[in-house]
């Protein structure tokens, strides 16, 4: 049988969501088709094989328990088949460890290093879908450098400036409300939404402790729509599916700690404009050079049916709450067969 190296946990800000995607992914993959072996990295970057015979799906916050430490870890993993990396963010999601991958030519599960690296930071993403003029909200960037902020403007000149004088041209910019992201950050960590210069300012702030560099948009009041993506050069997508915030946006604790939010799978939309939204998945998804599967996000204007592009999640949640799953489901693709495909995309 084939071994499969199924690796989580990892020292992003999403640490804990790898935890529940990963014992998710152990779970259903089919134990008469692969030998498994579980891959825990721990928040200072130490690998462990992690055993559990009851194959439980862990919780976020979720204690682990490792039974051995992992010392020469490359040989480990040449040891293995195909490696399925289920590391949300930094280290994981950007290109880093598929390098690793690609190094020790192991064939992983997942999008490239390019695409990896683009779909992980959010100012970049936007720079390659604008030269594919795929709609997206207005933005702008800044760095942070010591205790003063660069901005960056449409043709990549910088200014240093303070943080109120930043703040103060970016709401002139693109007007208030705004919301504020880390460009290399995901679920939601790190986001929030400034509707005033003082709030603004705090969350610039707050934002520039998960990244030096801070992305803020203009505000789209807009249906939250996402759309799955599968394949190598032939790619499909999957219906598309509403997620109903419990909060005024979808923030790390409306995702997987208020059990009132809720998806809509497949979404009440016009069949014209969902038809629109799953082109432009995959035209964004091979924009990045994507392979093996992503989730693609979008906004539709409440008042004007504007699509809008919201971001690429080269590794997207695999929780049982999980989108990206739960459309490939409603297509007919149990979450087991879905692994399947993926590790035999892996192998192409």
């Amino acid at each position: 049988m084939k071994k499969i190296g199924v690796i989580f946990g990892g020292m992003s800000t999403e640490h804990d969501v790898s935890i529940v995607s990963g014992t998710s992914v152990i779970k259903n993959l089919d134990e008469n088709k692969y030998d498994i072996y579980p891959i825990y990295i721990d928040k200072s970057g130490n690998w462990y094989k992690y055993f559990d015979s009851e194959k439980k799906v862990l919780e976020v916050g979720s204690s682990i328990n490792v039974s051995e430490k992992i010392e020469n870890i490359i040989e480990y993993l040449k040891s293995l088949d195909v490696i399925f990396p289920v590391l949300h963010g930094l280290y994981g999601e950007d290109g880093t460890i598929q390098g690793l991958f690609e190094l020790l030519k192991i064939p992983y599960v997942g999008c490239n290093v390019l695409s990896s690296c683009v779909g992980m930071d959010k100012v970049y993403t936007k720079i390659i879908l604008n030269k594919a003029q795929i709609k997206q909200a207005k933005y702008a960037y800044v760095r942070k450098y010591n205790e003063k902020y660069i901005y960056i403007d449409d043709e990549f000149n910088e200014t240093i400036l303070s943080l109120s004088e930043v703040s103060s041209l970016i709401a002139k910019k693109l007007g208030l409300p705004l919301f504020i992201k880390p460009s290399n950050s995901g679920s939601s960590v790190g986001v929030n939404k400034a509707k005033s210069i003082e709030e603004l300012e705090n969350c610039i702030e707050y934002a520039s402790q998960f990244d030096k560099k801070i992305l803020i948009e203009e505000f789209i009041n807009g249906r939250e729509i996402e759309c799955a993506v599968l394949g190598n050069e032939t790619v499909k997508a999957s219906c598309v599916g509403e997620i109903l915030p419990a909060e005024e946006f979808y923030s790390f604790d409306a995702k997987y700690k208020n059990s009132n939010s809720a998806l809509c799978i497949p979404a009440k939309l016009d069949e014209n404009i969902s038809n629109k939204i799953r082109n432009l998945a995959i035209k964004a998804f091979k924009a990045i050079d994507g392979k093996g599967l992503s989730r693609v996000d979008f906004f539709v204007d409440k008042n004007t049916n504007e699509i809008y592009l919201n971001e690429i999640n080269t590794l997207p949640g695999f929780t049982s709450i999980s989108m990206y799953p739960k459309l490939w489901e409603e297509a007919g693709i149990k979450y087991s067969e879905l692994l399947d495909k993926l590790i035999e995309l892996a192998e192409e």
